[in-house]
């Protein structure tokens, strides 16, 4: 089912992340430890109603649906909904994807028990209105699942040693940082008067037989890593792809890479 459109000025953003298609199923595959996670302690019971924002490929989206929910899954990418739409055909799951924004999203006050987002609703343009929109469509007595990777971790020693230099100068105002949503007192900024919030640390391993192989994994299924690299003179590509294997070098063991990834669990439940 179609969504609401995507506003003008986030169709580059969004063409970033469709950037991979459906290989960015491999991303998601990644960090599927985490969302593995985020769906327990959400606890989707048959029969409940359950949104998951920024779903991607739909990895998330489909977990919530071989646990009986109805599933809503949003993300403003057109290349990756219509892939989720395929992979859950696959299976044969009935999961309603569509096109949309998180900070607008096309459902009605109160539509669901629950709303997931697994390292996706972090990198809104306005954290505010996107909780203001969790909030409004998550009945009283819903529940609200997130994971969120916190400044101090290596995701985000990753983002800024290897990438940032590579990247083009950000705007003036520069956009708010995905990393506050790992931060406890920022998420209950955001979401504490309408939810009762809990909270959990996690950490992701990241296990790959080489730093090459992540790289090349990265490179052809993380949507804004193929766009940057379509974008990059061939020195400055190079340069990105050798820092990005000696950042994961580090964490080398006898076997292979094992790269640890803290990130924050938020639960909540909905005021009445």
């Amino acid at each position: 089912m179609a969504g609401a459109p995507v506003r003008p000025h986030k169709t580059n953003q969004a063409a970033n992340w469709a950037a991979a298609g459906r290989d960015y199923e491999k991303f998601s595959e990644d960090i599927g430890d985490a969302i593995v996670h985020c769906v327990r302690r959400l606890a989707p019971t048959p029969g409940d109603s359950v949104l998951d924002i920024a779903t991607g490929t739909g990895w998330g989206a489909r977990l919530l649906a071989r646990r009986g929910a109805k599933v809503s899954g949003i993300d403003f990418g057109d290349d990756l909904i219509t892939a989720a739409n395929e992979l859950a055909s696959t299976e044969g799951l009935a999961i309603d994807f569509r096109t949309a924004d998180a900070e607008a999203l096309p459902f009605e006050d109160n539509s669901f028990d629950a709303v997931m987002s697994t390292f996706g609703v972090i990198f809104v343009e306005h954290p505010e209105i996107a909780a203001q929109e969790i909030a409004r469509v998550c009945r009283p007595g819903g529940r609200v699942a997130l994971t969120s990777w916190p400044a101090g971790g290596s995701v985000a020693e990753l983002v800024q040693q290897v990438f940032a230099p590579l990247r083009p100068t950000p705007p003036d105002p520069a956009p708010p940082s995905q990393f506050l949503w790992g931060d406890r007192r920022r998420v209950g900024e955001l979401l504490g008067d309408a939810f009762d919030l809990k909270f959990e640390n996690g950490c992701s391993i990241l296990r790959e037989p080489s730093s090459e192989e992540i790289w090349n994994m990265w490179a052809t299924s993380h949507g804004l890593t193929v766009k940057l690299l379509q974008n990059l003179p061939t020195d400055r590509a190079t340069q990105l792809s050798r820092d990005f294997i000696a950042f994961h070098d580090q964490f080398r063991t006898e076997i292979g890479i094992a790269m640890p990834r803290d990130y924050l669990l938020t639960i909540g439940v909905r005021h009445a």
